[in-house]
């Protein structure tokens, strides 16, 4: 199958590890609570490294911006006994598309042979 010419996507696994393992210490240390500030660090790495068509994304969502839809979902995931919890990922989503952008940057053509290697 031929790879597409119009997304690429450039991440390498050292700075994926150190965000993940932030994102993840993040989570632990707060019991959850500052998820939606380890969710923010991962979508603006995933976004630094994805192009479409030579444009590079950005993401623009807060922690502080999700903050308050994560308490209101976690609350009606409780008050619903978890029924409300299969709204949560598509709303999840929803907020991440929404907040997803390009970065304005003139098209570039990221350097693939040197992102291979990491």
């Amino acid at each position: 199958m031929a790879k597409s010419k119009n997304f690429v996507f450039d991440g390498g696994a050292g700075t994926y590890v150190g965000t993940a393992i932030l994102a993840f210490l993040i989570t632990l240390f707060t019991l959850g609570i500052c998820y939606p500030y380890a969710l923010v660090l991962m979508q603006r790495w995933k976004a630094k490294h994805t192009y479409i068509k030579g444009f590079q994304l950005k993401f623009t969502g807060t922690g502080i911006g999700l903050l308050s839809q994560w308490i209101k979902w976690f609350l009606l995931t409780i008050i619903t006994l978890g029924i409300y919890s299969f709204w949560v990922y598509p709303r999840l989503q929803q907020w991440i598309v929404e907040h997803t952008d390009f970065s304005g940057k003139r098209p570039v053509t990221p350097n693939l042979e040197q992102s291979q290697e990491d």
